[in-house]
């Protein structure tokens, strides 16, 4: 019977791509995978490639009401419970945890029965759940190399792998970058991770329909909004004469970012990943109030080796979207640029150097390879 490999994965896609991408590189080599996860996580994890999906209690912390804490307690006191009674039953080579306050049930239960464990850090700063749990696993995966790098205890044990790509964006990576040309169309997409993001819809609209006539004229968009939002974004996109697509979720969001010419969102660490490896230019705007600033960090990594402009949610706003789309309509030269040095920060073979260190744990070996 092939080895069993139990990914823990939680709370939001964002979780979830990159466990997917690495679930598919165990199947390859005849590994069997499992998947367990939230409620929550649950919805987006119909087509992830496990032999079979477990779902168990676990919460987030949402702010400091003493009844909100211990809701969250009582969530994970029980995931934990649960997750003992899973481990026990299944009997894993080896979790994986992918970060969010729903994988430390299964992180814990497996340090107490003393299966061996890793996490995957994808963002360019450590995250709550996983610096809980960086002391008790064995290897600490990275995204970004040098995060740890202050802390000799865990440098150790860390391994830069960079952030698993899904097939679908490996598969568009195969798509060359369309330099655009001075008067040629723009192709322009906007979106904001998993869930959406109501700034996208507030700000980019507005911006793009401050543009002369020319240079609207120019541009193809393509939009993720919320269902609430649709009306009116695609009420403006009409009203200024941009042609412009616009849906809540785009199943094809990969070949999507392939056919841009320039990317607008969120900052998390899949859409980071899948940029570079695409070798796409963006416009950045980090999530702000997040207390590990991971998005901000995620951002900066792109921006220092030139393939993207980072824009504090702030300084957001339609008169800066302007601006910017302003300034590369007019230099086409400056997105190609852009686009390759994004291209040189990805890492197309992360999954499979992720799944190196999984299956030398399997079979007991070390894990380190490449420190991170």
């Amino acid at each position: 019977m092939a080895p069993l490999i139990l990914l823990a994965a939680g709370g939001t896609g964002g979780h979830l791509f990159p466990a997917e991408a690495l679930a598919a590189a165990l199947t390859r080599r005849g590994l069997a995978v499992d998947l367990v996860t939230d409620s929550r996580a649950a919805k987006y994890a119909g087509h992830f490639p496990a032999r079979e999906l477990h779902v168990i209690s676990a919460d987030t912390v949402r702010g400091r009401s003493p009844v909100a804490m211990a809701k969250t307690l009582f969530a994970l006191g029980s995931g934990f419970v649960s997750a003992l009674a899973l481990l026990r039953r299944v009997k894993p080579a080896v979790v994986v945890g992918f970060g969010g306050y729903p994988t430390l049930p299964p992180l814990f239960a497996a340090t107490v029965l003393g299966v061996p464990s890793l996490v995957h850090e994808a963002n360019g700063v450590m995250g709550r759940a996983n610096r809980l749990l960086a002391k008790r696993v064995q290897s600490i995966a990275t995204g970004f190399p040098g995060i740890l790098d202050t802390n000799p205890a865990l440098k150790a044990k860390a391994v830069w792998t960079g952030n698993p790509l899904r097939p679908a964006v490996l598969a568009a990576t195969a798509t060359p970058y369309a330099a655009p040309t001075p008067d040629g169309t723009l192709n322009v997409l906007v979106f904001g991770g998993s869930q959406g993001a109501r700034v996208m819809s507030d700000v980019v609209p507005d911006g793009l329909a401050a543009l002369d006539s020319g240079t609207r004229a120019r541009l193809r968009v393509v939009q993720q909004a919320r269902a609430e939002d649709m009306a009116r974004v695609q009420g403006t996109y009409a009203q200024a004469g941009i042609a412009a697509e616009v849906a809540p979720f785009f199943q094809d969001l990969p070949a999507r970012m392939a056919g841009a010419h320039l990317v607008i969102s969120r900052s998390g660490a899949s859409t980071v990943a899948e940029l570079a490896a695409l070798g796409r230019p963006s416009l950045l705007v980090p999530l702000p109030g997040a207390i590990d600033q991971d998005q901000a960090a995620n951002a900066k990594a792109l921006e220092a080796v030139g393939g993207a402009v980072t824009i504090p949610q702030a300084q957001f706003t339609p008169e800066r979207v302007a601006q910017e789309i302003r300034r590369l309509a007019a230099t086409p030269e400056t997105l190609t640029q852009m686009a390759d040095a994004a291209r040189s920060a990805g890492v197309l073979d992360a999954a499979d150097r992720l799944a190196d260190v999984v299956a030398r744990l399997a079979g007991g070996a070390p894990a380190q390879t490449q420190v991170g």
